[in-house]
């Protein structure tokens, strides 16, 4: 009987197919799904860097700007407001060009806008940031955008929960030396 089985050549491919197209539809949606968040975090790469060189153009900026550049970030995204969004400037500052261990950060002003868990930065969140900002002249501005997101994912395919996308760019004033914000003036660093 096992020798007639085993010689047996007349049947259908009935039992691949049921082993086989679940892995296959699972491919094709996880390959949807992960595609789906590169595009997600792409669009937001992309609505950071439009508002860094907005932003890099101007001599001062005003609310209504922020909220503009809001509400630019999520129709760049093409999202329903599901984004926060952190602008900064912040400001090198050497007091003591002898001694290595006096120089540090500080923030010009700093303004956040949508909904999540970013707060506006302070100048003791970013005095010893010499491993995340880039290295500056004495007194140089540097603007800092930063974006966050939450993919849903719409399939479950190994991605745990929802995923965090978070973006973080900084630019250079192009046209003035500080970029001033309307409710505070342009002033020096503190004593």
């Amino acid at each position: 009987m096992i020798r007639r089985f085993c010689g047996e050549r007349d049947g259908s491919v009935m039992v691949e197919t049921v082993i086989t197209l679940p892995l296959l539809v699972w491919a094709l949606v996880a390959t949807w799904e992960f595609f789906e968040v590169h595009r997600y975090r792409s669009a937001r790469e992309k609505a950071t860097y439009t508002i860094a060189d907005l932003i890099s153009r101007e001599q001062g900026i005003e609310d209504v700007y922020i909220d503009n550049a809001m509400s630019l970030f999520d129709g760049i995204s093409n999202d329903n407001g599901n984004n926060q969004l952190r602008i900064s400037v912040v400001v090198f500052e050497t007091n003591d060009p002898d001694d290595a261990n006096d120089n540090e950060y500080w923030i010009r002003w700093s303004e956040v806008r949508g909904n999540g868990g970013f707060t506006a930065l302070t100048t003791n969140d970013v005095r010893n940031s010499f491993d995340t900002l880039p290295i500056m002249n004495d007194g140089e501005d540097l603007i800092l955008v930063e974006a966050a997101s939450t993919y849903q994912p719409v399939f479950n395919v190994g991605l745990s929960g929802n995923v965090q996308i978070d973006t973080r760019l900084f630019t250079k004033p192009r046209f003035t030396e500080q970029l001033c914000y309307e409710a505070q003036s342009c002033y020096q660093a503190p004593s």
